[in-house]
C-alpha cells in the first residue's frame, strides 16, 4: 500500500505497511480502486455532459464514492466491495449515456471488477497512488486536485441529505475527474483545476450553509454544558446535523440526553436542534481522543461521519455507525430507525447529575455580522488591533500545542476566530471580551469556513480594502480531506500569507511548494512567538 493523503501518514512520507489511521492495505487498495473506477464513471458522465445528457444516479454516486475514500470514513472492506460494484454500473450507465465516444477510451473507463475481494485488492493495488508515471510536478497537483474534490464531496453529501444538491458540482466533478485521466494536459491546466476546485466547495460550503440555516435557522450564541445530567446517554460525533435531528426525535420523552462529540458541537447553536430539552451537552474533545475518553461513557456511541478510529472492545458492543462510515464488526445503522441505538442505551446506567465548564458557540457570519457596526467601531477606535482565524483539523501528531500556544499568547486587544476540531486545542481557555466582543469565537464545523469567508468578505467591505490588507491572519491545522478543500476555497480568493501546520502535505512537492509560496506566500508555521510578532508587524 502507499497512502499519504493525510498530515498524519507515516514518516511525513507516506504510509506502506498499515494507515497511521489504522487503514488496513487491503482496504487501502480497494480505495484505491475506488478512485480508478470513479475516473471511469467520470469520463462518460463528462463526455454524456457535452451533449446535454446527464443522470442524477450518477452523479449522486460520485460524492458517494469520493467521500467513501477520505480519511476515517470507511474501514469496511466488504462495505467497499459493494460499493466498487456499484461504480462498474454506473460506469456503465453512464457510456450508454454517453454513446459513441470519438477518440480514445482511457484504461480506467474500460475496468471490470475482478470476481472477489482479493482480485479487487489485487487490481487496486496496480492503480494506486504510486502507479501511472505521471511527472512528480504534476502528479502533485492531480492530488491535490483529488483530495479537494473529496473534500467537497463530503460537505455535498451532508447537503444532499438535506435535499439541497447543485448541477454545478457534479459538473465540475465529472470534468476534473476526467482530466487526470487526459495525458494531453499539463502542471498549470491542473493548478487552474485545483484553483477551481476551491470555488466549487465555497459553491459547495454555501449550499450546505443555507441547507443548514433553511432547515435549523442561523446559529446564536450559546452556551453548551460540559458536563453530565442525570439520565441514560446517546453520544453523537461525526458533521451530519439531520441525523443529529432525528436521533433528537426519537429520543423525546424516553430519558434519554443526547450529547455531542467533535465536529458535532455547534450543533448546539442551532435554534432548531437547540430547542430540544434533551441535547444536554458536549462530552469530550476532538476525534483523536476517542480510544481514551469514550470507555467512560456510559451509554450508546453513534458515528454519522469521520473520524472514526479503532474501537476498544470496552466500548465497542455499544459503537454505532450511520452513513457513509464503517468499520468492521461494528452494527451499521441503515436508514433512520435508530431504535437499536435507544435500546443500547436504555442497557447502560448512563450519567449522574454532574454540571461542568460552559463554553460559547454559535458564532457564524449571521450572528457576528449582526453586530458588525459593533466590531468595526472597535477596530476603528483602536480596541480590537487584529483577528486571528485559528482553527482546521486537530490530530495526534506532535507539534498541535502551537495552536494551544498562539491562542494563549494572542494579545488582549486581538479577536480569535476559530472553526473545526482544532478548536478544541484552546476553546475551554478564558479569553475575556473586548467591550461586549467575545475574544474568542467559535464559527462552527469545518464547513463554516463559509461563515468565516463572509465575515472576512464583509470586513473587507466595510473598510473598503482587500481581505489580505485586513488586520487579519489565517493560522490553519490540517488533518484530511476536507481541509485541503478549504485551503484550495483560500487560494481560489487570492487570500495570502497563510500558516499551515503542524507540518505540510506529504503530497505537495518541493516545486509545488515554490509555486505556493511565491503566488500566495504560504509557509509553514513556526513558534508561536514568531508567528505572532510577524503577523503583527513587531518582529
Amino acid at each position: 500500500m502507499f497512502c499519504y493523503q493525510c498530515e498524519q501518514t507515516a514518516n511525513g512520507t507516506g504510509c506502506t505497511k498499515i494507515g497511521v489511521c489504522g487503514k488496513q492495505p487491503d482496504v487501502a487498495a480497494l480505495q484505491d480502486l475506488l478512485v480508478y473506477g470513479l475516473k471511469g464513471v467520470a469520463f462518460y458522465a463528462n463526455e454524456a455532459r457535452k451533449a446535454g445528457k446527464k443522470d442524477a444516479e450518477v452523479d449522486r454516486f460520485m460524492l458517494e464514492g469520493l467521500f467513501t475514500t477520505v480519511t476515517n470514513v470507511d474501514f469496511d472492506a466488504e462495505a467497499i466491495v459493494k460499493i466498487l460494484k456499484k461504480c462498474a454500473q454506473m460506469r456503465d450507465k453512464a457510456k450508454a449515456l454517453a454513446g459513441p465516444v470519438v477518440g480514445n477510451v482511457p484504461e480506467a473507463a474500460q475496468w471490470q471488477p475482478a470476481a472477489d475481494t482479493a482480485g479487487l485488492v489485487e487490481q487496486g493495488e496496480a492503480h494506486g497512488v504510486q502507479s501511472n508515471g505521471v511527472d512528480p510536478d504534476v502528479k502533485s497537483v492531480q492530488e491535490i486536485l483529488i483530495y479537494g474534490m473529496k473534500g467537497y464531496a463530503a460537505y455535498a453529501d451532508h447537503a444532499l441529505i438535506l435535499g439541497r444538491e447543485s448541477d454545478e458540482i457534479y459538473a465540475f466533478t465529472h470534468k476534473a475527474l476526467a482530466a487526470t485521466l487526459d495525458k494531453s494536459l499539463g502542471l498549470m491546466d491542473f493548478v487552474t483545476l485545483a484553483l477551481e476546485c476551491g470555488r466549487i466547495n465555497l459553491v459547495t460550503m454555501e449550499l450546505l450553509n443555507k441547507a443548514h440555516t433553511d432547515a435549523y435557522g442561523h446559529p446564536v450564541p450559546t452556551s453548551v454544558q460540559l458536563g453530565t445530567k442525570k439520565g441514560k446517554a446517546i453520544l453523537v460525533s461525526g458533521h451530519d446535523l439531520k441525523m443529529l435531528e432525528e436521533l433528537l426525535k426519537q429520543t423525546e420523552g424516553k430519558g434519554i440526553n443526547i450529547y455531542t462529540h467533535g465536529e458535532m458541537l455547534p450543533a448546539h447553536g442551532y435554534p432548531g436542534l437547540k430547542k430540544y430539552p434533551h441535547l444536554v451537552g458536549n462530552f469530550g474533545g476532538a476525534w483523536q481522543d476517542q480510544a481514551k475518553e469514550f470507555p467512560d461513557f456510559p451509554g450508546a456511541i453513534i458515528f454519522n461521519t469521520n473520524c472514526i478510529q479503532r474501537p476498544a472492545n470496552s466500548y465497542k458492543d455499544r459503537l454505532f455507525t450511520w452513513g457513509l462510515v464503517q468499520w468492521p464488526d461494528v452494527k451499521h445503522i441503515d436508514g433512520w430507525d435508530f431504535s437499536e441505538v435507544i435500546q443500547k442505551a436504555q442497557e447502560h446506567e448512563g450519567f449522574g447529575d454532574n454540571p461542568g465548564q460552559e463554553i460559547l458557540v454559535g458564532f457564524g457570519h449571521n450572528a457576528v455580522l449582526g453586530v458588525a457596526d459593533k466590531v468595526i467601531d472597535a477596530v476603528k477606535g483602536g480596541q480590537i488591533k487584529h483577528f486571528f482565524l485559528v482553527g482546521g483539523c486537530d490530530g495526534a501528531k506532535t507539534g498541535r500545542n502551537y495552536y494551544t500556544e498562539f491562542a494563549e499568547k494572542a494579545p488582549e486587544d486581538t479577536v480569535i476566530l476559530t472553526l473545526a476540531c482544532g478548536k478544541y486545542r484552546f476553546n475551554k481557555l478564558q479569553f475575556g471580551d473586548i467591550g461586549g466582543i467575545p475574544r474568542l469565537l467559535d464559527v462552527g464545523q469545518c464547513n463554516d469556513s463559509y461563515s468565516a469567508v463572509q465575515i472576512a468578505l464583509a470586513l473587507a467591505d466595510a473598510f473598503k480594502c482587500s481581505v489580505n490588507d485586513l488586520p487579519l491572519s489565517f493560522i490553519l491545522s490540517w488533518y484530511e480531506q476536507k481541509a485541503v478543500a478549504v485551503l484550495l476555497t483560500l487560494l481560489h480568493l487570492g487570500i495570502k500569507d497563510i500558516k499551515i501546520g503542524p507540518s505540510l502535505p506529504a503530497f505537495v512537492t518541493p516545486n509545488v511548494l515554490n509555486f505556493l509560496v511565491q503566488n500566495f506566500n504560504i509557509g509553514p508555521i513556526g513558534t508561536a512567538d514568531e508567528d505572532l510578532k510577524a503577523a503583527l508587524g513587531t518582529a
